[in-house]
C-alpha cells in the first residue's frame, strides 16, 4: 500500500470547472491539510467517494472530508461506508461515522449527560404532529429538520403560535424521512453559534458563526458569516465532555453549541463526518490534523 492518502469529497470539488468564493474556500482548506501531510511525508488528493473506478485499498488513509452531497444520496453513501470495512485506516473510524451521519446520535448525547437543545425525534411514517411535538418541548418556538441532512436543507423555523401553518409540510416530511424538532435558542439571533474545533479530542481554535440579518441559519449557504472567537472555559469544557463520549477518540471533530435563555450552554451539533474545520482561519490546525493522520497510520 501507497504512503497517499484520500480526501474524501464530492465530485464538484475534485475538479471544479468554475472556482466560486465557496469551493475556493474548500480547495484553501485541502491544501493546508495537503501541505502539513506533505511536510510528514505523505501525499494527499481529493477523491470522488462515489467514483466507481477508484481502488480505496490502495490508499493509505481514508480521511473523510467534504462529500457534501451523501445526505441526498444517504443510502448509497451507507452502502460505501460499507464496502471501506476491510480498509486499515478509514478516519473518521467507521463506527463514529455511522453513528454521527444520522442526528439520533444526539439522544445517545442527552443519555450521557451532555446538555443539548432539547429535541423530539419524530420518526419516519409515525404519527405525531407538529403540535404534538410541541407540547412535549413545552414551547411553541422550534426549528425542525431531517434527521439526515447538512447546510440546513429542510430547515423550517416556526413563530409563536404558527404551527398550524407548518402541520402540512410536516406531515409531508416526516412520511418520507426521520425528523427532528427542537426548542428555538434565540440567543442565536445575535450572540449566534460557539464551533469549538478540535484534533484528536484537543481543541485547536474556535468560532463563533453569526446569522445574517432576518434569517436564523448561520450556514453561509444562507448568508451566514464566521468570526474568530477565543473560547470561554465553560464552551471547552463543554467541547471535552461531547467528545469524551465518542470511542475512539475522533481524529477531528467540531462541537457547535449555543446558550439557552438562562444562559446555560447546549449542543447544537458534535460533527465528526464531515464538519467544516476551518482551518484556514487557524493554520496550525492543520499541522495538528495531519499529525493526527500520521499517528493513525502507525
Amino acid at each position: 500500500m501507497s504512503r497517499e492518502i484520500a480526501l474524501v469529497t464530492a465530485r464538484r470539488f475534485v475538479a471544479p470547472p468554475e472556482v466560486t468564493p465557496h469551493i475556493a474556500n474548500v480547495l484553501e482548506e485541502d491544501r493546508l491539510l495537503i501541505d502539513a501531510l506533505s511536510s510528514r511525508g505523505s501525499l494527499a488528493r481529493r477523491v470522488d467517494w462515489a467514483d466507481p473506478d477508484v481502488a480505496w485499498n490502495g490508499f493509505a488513509a481514508v480521511v473523510i472530508r467534504t462529500p457534501w452531497d451523501y445526505f441526498e444520496r444517504f443510502e448509497a453513501f451507507v452502502a460505501w461506508l460499507q464496502r471501506l470495512e476491510s480498509h486499515p485506516c478509514v478516519l473518521n473510524d467507521l463506527s463514529t461515522l455511522r453513528w454521527n451521519a444520522d442526528k439520533h446520535y444526539l439522544a445517545d448525547l442527552r443519555a450521557a449527560g451532555v446538555p443539548i437543545v432539547p429535541t423530539v425525534f419524530v420518526e419516519r411514517g409515525e404519527q405525531t404532529s407538529l403540535h404534538d411535538a410541541v407540547a412535549q418541548l413545552g414551547t411553541d418556538a422550534v426549528v425542525y429538520k431531517p434527521c439526515v441532512s447538512g447546510a440546513a436543507r429542510g430547515t423550517f423555523r416556526v413563530l409563536p403560535g404558527d404551527a398550524e401553518a407548518h402541520e402540512a409540510r410536516f406531515a409531508a416530511l416526516t412520511s418520507a424521512e426521520a425528523m427532528m424538532v427542537q426548542a428555538f435558542m434565540p440567543s442565536i439571533l445575535d450572540a449566534g453559534e460557539v464551533t469549538v474545533v478540535a484534533m484528536q479530542g484537543q481543541p485547536t481554535h474556535a468560532l463563533i458563526k453569526r446569522a445574517k440579518a432576518g434569517d436564523f441559519r448561520v450556514q453561509d449557504d444562507h448568508g451566514g458569516t464566521l468570526h474568530e472567537h477565543c473560547a470561554s472555559a465553560d464552551e471547552l469544557a463543554l467541547a471535552h465532555a461531547a467528545l469524551a463520549t465518542v470511542s475512539p477518540t475522533p481524529v477531528y471533530g467540531r462541537v457547535d453549541m449555543v446558550r439557552d435563555e438562562q444562559g446555560a450552554l447546549r449542543i447544537m451539533e458534535l460533527e465528526l463526518i464531515e464538519p467544516e474545520l476551518w482551518l484556514r482561519m487557524h493554520p496550525p490546525a492543520a499541522d495538528a490534523f495531519a499529525a493526527g493522520i500520521a499517528a493513525s497510520l502507525r
